[in-house]
């Protein structure tokens, strides 16, 4: 998408147009409240802006798009025989690649899923996208269901550690078919919280399709994590829209969308950080993680700080720890993606 059409979404959006439904319509009383009809109206126009920064600031180097592809249909349909009903879900990615790329030679490609339940890739990262092009990396960047910035029906789409993990898994394929120039075997994913737990099941769901994943600080055992947070983050995933019922209920349901419970399909390399004064993802659910991929066997890396600067965000930050633990990153990654400018 070039900047005239974010202009034109974001000018639609200023003067009271409606964006195009991303999703089917979910029955909801939530249709009718107007806080949530405000807030979502907000979140669009929040997105439509830092659409334009991710091209306004990596334009010197990097051919920036957004494109669109289909994914599984939605995971819950109200109303199976309605018009439409069942049809492939629209999924948008970011996509980015460095201007100096010799196409006429396989590269490799990185998936960068973003952080956060019903959040979305932002400029918040940019420096390490920005980190990433510079060493010769392709990226995808998949705002999956039930990002914000598309409106309440797309949000209420979320799939917790279900088919949000296809909608990245098949945001990659989709990105290799378009680009005939990437490298099938060289495609690296890495995340960091949501997206280090969509990271690790992609790997251990399809663990012939990458050849190298990074993972920081990710959430690994949703039925732990709800036993550590309060009342309402738990009543976030019982909701209607979301899993549908408390933890308590169905624990069998809590583990399928828990990359714990998949440790025994690890043949990916594999780097993780943990950081012992993280505020979100308790240090706990790292050291189960090591712990049970250990117990099989496994050959992976991992590194738990000790109450490094930042808590949660400590590696993306620009501090020195930051900057030499990213470097650590890059390092892993380049061991088996290969890039054309490598960090030293």
């Amino acid at each position: 998408m070039n900047r005239l059409i974010f202009l034109a979404g974001f000018t639609a959006l200023l003067s009271g147009q409606q964006p195009a439904p991303s999703a089917p319509p979910v029955a909801s009383e939530s249709a009718a409240n107007p806080t949530q009809a405000l807030e979502s109206r907000l979140d669009i126009v929040l997105k439509r802006t830092d659409d334009l920064m991710w091209t306004l600031r990596l334009s010197d180097i990097a051919e920036v798009d957004k494109s669109e592809y289909t994914s599984l249909p939605p995971a819950r349909i109200p109303n199976p025989t309605a018009q439409g009903a069942g049809n492939p879900l629209i999924i948008r990615g970011y996509t980015f690649i460095p201007k100096n790329l010799d196409r006429s030679k396989k590269q490799p490609l990185i998936v960068f899923v973003h952080q956060g339940i019903h959040a979305n890739f932002d400029t918040r990262d940019l420096h390490v996208v920005r980190e990433l092009l510079l060493q010769g990396y392709t990226i995808l960047s998949p705002d999956y269901r039930g990002s914000t910035g598309y409106g309440r029906a797309f949000w209420e789409q979320i799939d917790y550690g279900g088919r949000e993990v296809d909608d990245v898994y098949l945001g990659m394929k989709w990105m290799l078919e378009a680009y005939p120039f990437l490298d099938e075997k060289r495609v690296g994913i890495v995340g960091w919280s949501h997206g280090g737990m969509i990271t690790l099941m992609n790997i251990f769901q399809h663990p012939q399709s990458f050849a190298v994943a990074y993972s920081g600080v990710p959430v690994t055992d949703l039925v732990a994590r709800l036993g550590y947070k309060g009342d309402t983050y738990r009543t976030l995933y019982s909701g209607r829209y979301h899993i549908g019922k408390p933890v308590a209920d169905d624990i069998a349901e809590y583990r399928k969308r828990s990359p714990i419970t998949y440790v025994k399909n690890l043949q990916t390399p594999l780097l993780i950080h943990g950081n012992s004064n993280d505020e979100d993802v308790s240090i706990l659910e790292i050291e189960h993680l090591v712990d049970s991929l250990k117990a099989e066997g496994k050959k992976f890396e991992y590194k738990i700080y000790q109450d490094a600067p930042g808590g949660h965000y400590f590696n993306r930050t620009e501090t020195k720890l930051a900057r030499e633990s990213r470097r650590e990153i890059y390092q892993f990654l380049a061991r088996y993606l290969n890039p054309a400018s490598p960090v030293k």
